[in-house]
């Protein structure tokens, strides 16, 4: 027999968003139902963010000790075991899971139910054996792997980031199809743990990047050993014994690659099947569910947040998105979200972060009014002490001054690139990050120097010279 609940909030996925939005709604006293049927913690924390960047650590742990000798020392040939690094993947995970659990969420107020819901009415939602009738809902059911339409991919073995973490033999040969941010990420952490790794790009790699700093990681995936194919049209993929053949189309001629492993990493597919939507009179499209600015669906009751909705999929901006639905939702204020100050990162070595606007972004706005400035890694001299001097920090400006966007291509670029995301989402001007003090050596000063270069022109001009000169004159 099935069981009623009236509540508040029925929260549907757990991932980071969903679990955002239940945490922060029971806390300040509304009752709260979560539904979830798969893991606690969603995409980000079991096959996205967490094990990727784990299994990221352990890669540039490798690469590093091989380059040791640069600071005089030597380590010898290193040795790497890819099932412990595997094992250091799922032990990241394993810490981290005791936070998004039932246990945690149900010891908060929370009405957890592990099963699949489906809505059977604009107030309804059915999850296992339960009827959930709430004032508002939130579909926080994110996004999967996308399967590309490849010939042959129904007879041979494929990767994606939902299950590749599971493997513990390093490829002998890892081909990768896309070369986004996880194509990337992952190409580049297997070459490092021993892999012979091969990219094929339709487009560009990172095509929502700044070129400049693109091509600051491209040209590093290169020198390090992986083959990138730009450009290319990937026709059909076939078995060949216990090996994998990628059959592509470059600049006109058709090249086969043979491999033992294919990753399929060519974008995500919002979750939208089988949630009843119909029913609930929620519409959506094949990018996700449709919401305005307050994040609220064609049905008023409920909202949608994170990569659902189809827009910028990161785990941070589904916390974002938690915000501002809490907002709407319990306190009945009509935030509204704003997207112009994201910061997001690709974390290869080098790292490359984006805030804001890119400068084609810009100029295709604000033509040429537009400034651009720049300071190079090498001239940081906590980069040179670390010997990482590759790398820029680019910022971009209205013509008096405000921020518009900011990348940074280099070590550390992610940990610097916060600075930005905070003066372009308070509308700051660079004579504010150039008049901070930042403590010396640090990479920080990166973001001071390229502020401080944006006042060049006209502190050091001739103008200024007559000016100084004359006041040097009155003694």
């Amino acid at each position: 027999m099935s069981k009623l609940i009236k509540t508040d909030i029925c929260v549907i996925g757990a991932g980071s968003g969903g679990l955002s939005v239940a945490a922060g709604a029971v806390q300040m006293g509304a009752k709260v139902v979560l539904v979830e049927k798969g893991k606690m913690g969603g995409d980000c924390l079991n096959t996205g963010c967490v094990p990727s960047k784990a299994l990221l650590a352990a890669g540039h742990a490798a690469e590093n000790a091989r380059n040791a000798s640069r600071f005089g020392i030597s380590t010898g040939p290193v040795s790497v075991n890819f099932d412990q690094a595997i094992d250091h993947v799922h032990s990241v995970i394993s810490g981290i899971a005791p936070h998004d659990s039932v246990e945690r969420f149900e010891e908060l107020g929370c009405d957890v139910i592990q099963a699949e819901g489906k809505f059977t009415a604009p107030d309804t939602l059915v999850a296992g054996d339960s009827t959930i009738k709430a004032k508002r809902f939130v579909i926080a059911t994110g996004s999967r792997a996308a399967v590309p339409p490849i010939p042959g991919l129904d007879v041979v073995p494929y990767f994606t980031n939902e299950n590749i973490f599971e493997n513990r033999v390093c490829p002998e040969h890892l081909i990768v199809i896309g070369g986004g941010p996880i194509g990337l990420e992952m190409a580049q952490a297997h070459q490092q743990l021993g892999a012979k790794v091969t990219i094929i790009e339709m487009m560009s790699i990172l095509p929502k990047d700044d070129a400049d700093m693109v091509t600051v990681v491209r040209d590093n995936i290169k020198s390090s050993g992986i083959t990138l194919y730009e450009g290319s049209k990937t026709k059909e993929v076939q078995s060949n014994g216990d090996n994998i053949r990628v059959i592509i189309e470059h600049n006109g001629i058709e090249i086969t690659l043979e491999g033992s492993h294919l990753l399929l990493a060519t974008g995500r597919k919002p979750n939208v099947e089988n949630l009843g939507l119909e029913q609930a009179g929620v519409e959506y499209e094949r990018t996700g569910v449709i919401v305005d600015e307050r994040l609220r669906s064609s049905n008023r009751r409920i909202f949608a947040i994170g990569d659902v909705t189809g827009g910028l999929q990161f785990t941070h901006m589904a916390g974002y998105d938690a915000g501002i639905v809490i907002r709407n939702a319990l306190f009945k204020l009509p935030a509204k979200v704003n997207y112009n100050a994201v910061p997001w990162v690709t974390y290869t070595q080098p790292e490359l972060a984006q805030a804001g606007m890119t400068e084609t972004a810009a100029r295709a706005k604000y033509g040429d009014s537009i400034r651009v400035v720049r300071w190079d890694y090498a001239e940081n001299d906590r980069a040179r002490a670390e010997a990482e001097t590759t790398g820029f920090i680019k910022v971009v400006t209205t013509a008096k001054g405000r921020i518009l966007g900011a990348g940074i291509v280099g070590r550390q670029a992610g940990e610097l690139i916060g600075l930005w995301s905070l003066a372009i989402s308070q509308k700051m001007k660079i004579g504010a990050i150039a008049g901070m003090i930042a403590p010396y050596p640090t990479l920080g000063e990166l973001s001071k120097r390229v502020a401080g270069a944006w006042y060049t022109p006209s502190l050091f001009s001739e103008k200024t010279r007559k000016i100084v000169r004359f006041l040097l004159k009155l003694g």
